[in-house]
């Protein structure tokens, strides 16, 4: 592509992800973000918890005066406490839906645009109530975000057998959980990332053709999903290069141009489409998010 990538998407990246030590709600968020605001590459941010008040406003502060679009994560607030949105004990999903509601708070001190969450682990003899307990706490979720404003509800597709081994799940559930919350609530919608999609046994168009009209939000994530002696296995999200990783720059052109062929990526849309990358080891946080920068600019060249 000869014209720049911002007139297509705003390109963001997971501060909580780049920058580990903050996924708990804690630590050098403030600077982080800051790092992040600074760099004119970045026209999105995606932020987690921040559990000091004052850090907050601060980091709200921050991303605002520079511009930035935010969107707001809650992922850390169940990976990281074991919650579960799709519980079937019923004290345990109201828990998870709590803290999901604190997110949705924070979400809107932030300025977020969007709420990111993910479904829980469940057994396979009773999916069927685990879908049904998912469906009735999004749909809570969404009416809460709408009843403040015009956050919208994102769900992430995860893996459901390979690592956090979450409901949804493969595409086709996705697109039928999607279809049954859109119907009523229009603030909802579906996130895919690049990574997932190698651990969900699904190529690029398998996962997105069936819910495209659901998807608005998209990251770009490299794994190493081969075998589990392997350094990096897992949702690890390793830099792009990374030994034995499955995704590299031909992988993000080709997840490039077919969120580009169903409208996504557009000048009308615009979309936050976000780096997903994380230091492994003693690496510096500050050159995995140059090697990001370098695989998406040589794979928005070759788009």
């Amino acid at each position: 592509m000869i014209e720049s990538m911002k007139k297509y998407m705003k390109v963001g990246i997971v501060n909580f992800m780049a920058y580990p030590t903050t996924i708990k709600g804690e630590g050098s968020i403030l600077e982080s973000a800051k790092k992040i605001a600074n760099d004119d590459y970045f026209d999105a941010i995606e932020l987690t918890w921040i559990k000091d008040k004052d850090t907050r406003k601060q980091v709200a502060d921050a991303v605002k005066t520079a511009g930035l679009t935010v969107g707001y994560g809650c992922q850390p607030r169940h990976l990281t406490t074991g919650l579960n949105i799709n519980s079937l004990d019923e004290k345990v999903r109201l828990e998870a839906l709590a803290s999901l509601k604190e997110g949705v708070d924070e979400a809107y001190e932030l300025g977020a645009v969007g709420c990111a969450f993910l479904s829980g682990k469940y057994e396979e003899s009773k999916k069927e109530e685990a879908f049904a307990a998912l469906v009735k706490s999004t749909k809570e979720l969404c009416a809460y975000a709408k009843s403040k404003g015009d956050l919208k509800i994102i769900l992430e597709v995860f893996d459901y057998d390979f690592d956090k081994k979450s409901l949804i799940g493969p595409a086709s559930l996705a697109k039928r959980f999607a279809q049954e919350i859109r119907a009523e609530y229009d603030n909802f919608g579906l996130m895919v990332d690049l990574s997932h999609i190698a651990q969900l046994h699904e190529t690029v168009e398998e996962a997105i053709l069936p819910i495209k009209e659901y998807i608005v939000h998209a990251h770009i994530a490299n794994c190493v999903v081969e075998d589990p002696t392997m350094e990096g296995y897992g949702d690890l999200h390793p830099r792009f290069g990374f030994p034995n990783g499955v995704i590299g720059v031909n992988e993000i052109v080709h997840f490039l141009r077919v969120l580009m062929d169903i409208g996504f990526i557009s000048e009308a849309n615009r979309p936050i489409v976000s780096f997903e990358v994380k230091p492994w080891g003693d690496e510096d946080p500050d050159l995995v998010v140059a090697n990001a920068k370098r695989a998406l600019n040589l794979a928005w060249a070759k788009l």
